[in-house]
Formats: C-alpha cells, sequence, structure tokens
C-alpha cells in the first residue's frame, strides 16, 4: 500500500511545471502529503464524468488511451531521474485507472460512487495478474500497468454491483 504520510518530493532538477510531472502527479494531486493514490482517483472524476457526459464510453476510453500514453512517458521521466520505482506521487496511473473502472458504469452519481471505493480497494489489494505486473514490469509502462490491469478488476465488478443496484433501484422507483 502507498500510504504517504508526508506530501511527495519530485526528482532533483524536475519542478512541478516540467511538463512529466505536471501529467505525472495529474497537475500537482499526487503531492498531497497522505494518500495521493486516493486523490488522483477523486481527481480523475471531473474529468471522466466530462469525457463521458460529452462523448459517452467512447469518449472515456479515448481518454483512457490519450491517458495511458502520456502517462507511460510522463511515469518513466519521474522513474528514470527518481530513485523510487513506483513513487506514491505518480497518480496518472489511477487516472487511467478510473477512466476505465468508470467506462464499466452508468453515468451517475452512485455508479460513479461504486467505481471509485471498488478501484481504490482493487488498486490497493492488487489481485491477479495486477500483483504479477506490480511486482515484474518496470518503468513507466509497469507503473501504468498494474493499475489498468486492477481496473478491469474493479470494471466488471462495478458493471455486476450497478446492474444489481439499479434492478433494486428501479423496483423503488429510483
Amino acid at each position: 500500500m502507498k500510504l504517504k504520510l508526508r506530501p511527495g518530493r519530485l526528482p532533483e532538477g524536475l519542478g512541478l511545471g516540467h511538463p512529466a510531472s505536471l501529467v505525472a502527479t495529474w497537475f500537482g494531486v499526487g503531492l498531497m502529503p497522505i494518500a495521493p493514490g486516493t486523490w488522483g482517483s477523486l481527481a480523475a472524476l471531473p474529468a471522466a464524468w466530462l469525457l463521458e457526459l460529452y462523448a459517452g464510453h467512447k469518449g472515456l476510453l479515448i481518454g483512457l488511451c490519450v491517458v495511458f500514453a502520456a502517462g507511460t512517458w510522463a511515469s518513466e521521466v519521474i522513474v528514470r531521474r527518481g530513485t523510487v520505482q513506483d513513487p506514491g506521487l505518480i497518480v496518472i496511473d489511477e487516472v487511467a485507472g478510473m477512466f476505465l473502472t468508470l467506462a464499466f458504469t452508468p453515468l451517475t452519481w452512485w455508479g460513479f460512487g461504486i467505481a471509485f471505493v471498488v478501484f481504490r480497494v482493487a488498486d490497493i489489494i492488487k489481485p491477479f495478474p495486477a500483483n504479477w505486473c506490480d511486482a515484474n514490469v518496470h518503468g513507466g509502462f509497469g507503473v501504468m500497468l498494474d493499475d489498468v490491469v486492477a481496473a478491469i478488476h474493479a470494471g466488471i465488478t462495478t458493471w455486476l454491483l450497478t446492474e444489481y443496484f439499479t434492478g433494486d433501484l428501479q423496483r423503488f422507483g429510483i
């Protein structure tokens, strides 16, 4: 688990104004002093909501591809210049994971809420093969890959839960 009790530090020579730092920290969110991954996941929600509202699930998946590519590059820059393989300040992987999880979710506040909780659990426990990716795939690609694999688990679980709750809510006229 990447629970940080102090603010993350960018590697020497990479200020927050550097494009890789901005992308990797999701515009500075990853520098929060406590639980940067949770904050990164939460900060992904408004962007995901707008993408899905205006472009549907397809737009969210295109956003995922853009975030994954940019995140792989930015994470590689941070990892090469730093001393930690997957520093907690990199939260672009959580953004990608949330985008993928939300692609399985209806555009409702409760769907997004369920997706947020389920993704955070999956990201923390890293079910197989996400745990294998976390341990064996390194560099910027590795930083991104384990969260996207965990998001597949989270997305399927979220889809099942929202399908179940949608039926229950409709029975009650909600």
